[in-house]
């Protein structure tokens, strides 16, 4: 038996008016001829991405979800080199404490990240990895600002591949020991479907101590020949037994035969409940996040599927036993 807790990601399809990655590009920023400004137009459009957070989660409790992903892009141009010394953090104080408290009232709910696709950790470039240093920087003071333990809390994938995953995968090992311990201790590796593969990234998560995010549609789009994740699960599952949280993974259906790597709107029910009768009882507990087009809706829509198939016993909106 196992029990299985779903989340979705950043943005929910039912409550309007609710975005939480707001923006104001830089040529916006730079048509505002007052600094002063400009600077508390970006802070306003912070708070309110962060109230809105605040928004999403008080409608995931109303429906028994215990597992969200908050956006990346609270914070408009955070990391822009024009803007060095801003301290975006210190306008944030009374919304953060806000968020704190209320997730300290629900100490039930699981939150992380999943940076942009930008945040590559085996870049050669040291510009591009100085970037990055200061983009986990901000989710690690976003997390710690809402009162959240940032250890495990950050997916990344890989990288790139460079046109030699082998040296790719060194150059990973060699930057991960410029990445302060702290930071280190924020982040968890998934699988992509591209590049590094399941195996790949396993590598990199038994050498470096790095609990490894299992992406279930990223391996059927991109794995070795003849190699099934089911003979991997066991080491999977053994990259968390450090990790004081519960192991994660993800979840989607693909678009179409045709746009295979693409996610569909909604979660196809019995492929993914095959997948929850090979791993049930393997673990006590999986928090799994579903990354469809419709958001909350896929996960409604998916639960309302589970609870007609049989070893499926609910527990509340979102959460299930899989005996």
């Amino acid at each position: 038996m196992t029990l299985v807790r779903l989340g979705y990601a950043a943005m929910s399809m039912n409550v309007k008016n609710c975005s939480p990655s707001q923006t104001v590009t830089y040529a916006q920023f730079m048509k505002m001829k007052d600094r002063e400004a400009a600077m508390n137009k970006l802070e306003k459009v912070a708070g309110s991405n962060l109230t809105n957070c605040l928004r999403l989660l008080r409608h995931n409790a109303a429906h028994d979800i215990d597992f969200f992903r908050l956006s990346s892009r609270l914070i408009p141009l955070a990391n822009h080199p024009d803007l060095q010394g801003w301290n975006y953090m210190l306008p944030l104080d009374a919304v953060l404490n806000t968020v704190r408290t209320y997730l300290l009232e629900h100490p039930s709910i699981r939150i992380d990240f999943h940076p942009d696709h930008f945040v590559v950790l085996n870049t050669k470039d040291s510009n591009t990895f100085q970037t990055v240093l200061k983009t986990l920087k901000m989710h690690h003071q976003l997390l710690k600002g809402m009162g959240i333990d940032p250890e495990h809390r950050c997916v990344l994938h890989v990288g790139g591949g460079y046109g030699n995953k082998e040296k790719a995968l060194e150059q990973f090992i060699h930057n991960w020991g410029l990445i302060p311990f702290r930071l280190q201790k924020m982040i968890l590796l998934e699988n992509d479907d591209t590049t590094f593969t399941l195996r790949e990234t396993l590598y990199l998560c038994e050498k470096l101590g790095i609990p490894l995010v299992f992406d279930y549609h990223h391996h059927l789009a991109h794995h070795e020949e003849g190699v099934s994740w089911e003979k991997d699960w066991e080491r999977v599952v053994d990259t968390w037994k450090g990790s004081k949280l519960p192991l994660k993974m993800h979840i989607s259906s693909p678009r179409s035969e045709k746009a295979f790597r693409a996610h569909a709107d909604f979660i196809d029910a019995k492929n993914f409940m095959d997948f929850l009768n090979q791993i049930k009882g393997s673990v006590s507990q999986i928090d799994i996040m579903i990354e469809a087009k419709r958001k909350d809706d896929a996960l409604f829509e998916l639960m309302r599927d589970l609870c007609q198939e049989s070893g499926v016993e609910p527990i509340s909106g979102a959460s299930f036993y899989v005996r």
